[in-house]
């Protein structure tokens, strides 16, 4: 397994937000570039591969708004030398297109995923592979637009046809989860990722390591990577550290 450090950006700067509350944000950096330099440096220490390694960027703007607005900023990631996964306002094929051509490694469609299916079996047709849906729950349903409308729909059901739709991976969020450093929420996290035969990725709520080692249980259901932000900024650990925990020889 694989910890993903997570760089959320609002208004320029590299922010948390606490169970998606826009009302409810911490400010941790002021330039998101370094930051994702940092921990991408900090993965490369950690003995995680150039080629597997990513950052995971969310474009809090672009998610509520419907348009993202860093795709310059992640080019400049991306010509740092530095694999991005981006998603937040990714809501029209042309933005999908516009952020693989700077060089965006994984796209991550979440409203547009869900409202515009051929979108996103277009969108996976054409860059197979590098096509994610995140799939953002609440009390076991979606959330969209930036966690701000709430849906009836069942994220293990809609797991499975975005998997029939051709994702490449799952990254779930549970809402009520991130931020509060409380820990995750490994038992939907565990259905979903049995719902489906393609990987996923885990996030929101992570606040120690003994989470992280917890975490290593849900690789036989298919999760191979840790999304990791709030505990990264306030230094409960390292990149590094987090790495050694997910380690299977640990």
């Amino acid at each position: 397994m694989r910890v993903v450090p997570a760089v959320d950006i609002r208004g320029g700067r590299c922010v948390n937000l606490v169970q998606g509350d826009y009302a409810r944000e911490t400010v941790f950096a002021e330039d998101p570039l370094e930051q994702a330099k940092a921990w991408w440096e900090g993965l490369l220490a950690a003995g995680v591969s150039p080629g597997e390694g990513i950052i995971h960027i969310v474009d809090l703007d672009g998610a509520r708004e419907g348009r993202c607005r860093v795709l310059d900023l992640v080019g400049r990631m991306a010509a740092a030398g530095i694999r991005v996964e981006l998603g937040g306002g990714i809501r029209a094929i042309d933005t999908v297109r516009a952020a693989v051509d700077a060089g965006v490694v994984r796209v991550v469609l979440g409203t547009a995923a869900y409202r515009d299916p051929d979108l996103l079996r277009h969108a996976a047709e054409t860059w197979p592979g590098r096509i994610v849906v995140g799939l953002d729950a609440r009390n076991g349903r979606m959330a969209l637009q930036g966690w701000l409308e709430e849906t009836d729909a069942d994220p293990v059901n809609f797991a499975k046809k975005a998997e029939t739709l051709g994702a490449a991976r799952i990254v779930y969020t549970d809402i009520l989860s991130d931020g509060m450093m409380a820990g995750p929420n490994h038992e939907m996290t565990q259905a979903v990722a049995e719902a489906v035969t393609i990987p996923v990725t885990m996030s929101g709520g992570v606040s120690s390591l003994d989470d992280l080692r917890a975490a290593r249980c849900l690789a036989a259901a298919g999760v191979d990577e840790v999304i990791v932000g709030r505990a990264l900024y306030l230094s409960r650990f390292t990149v590094a550290q987090a790495q050694a925990a997910l380690n299977a020889d640990n």
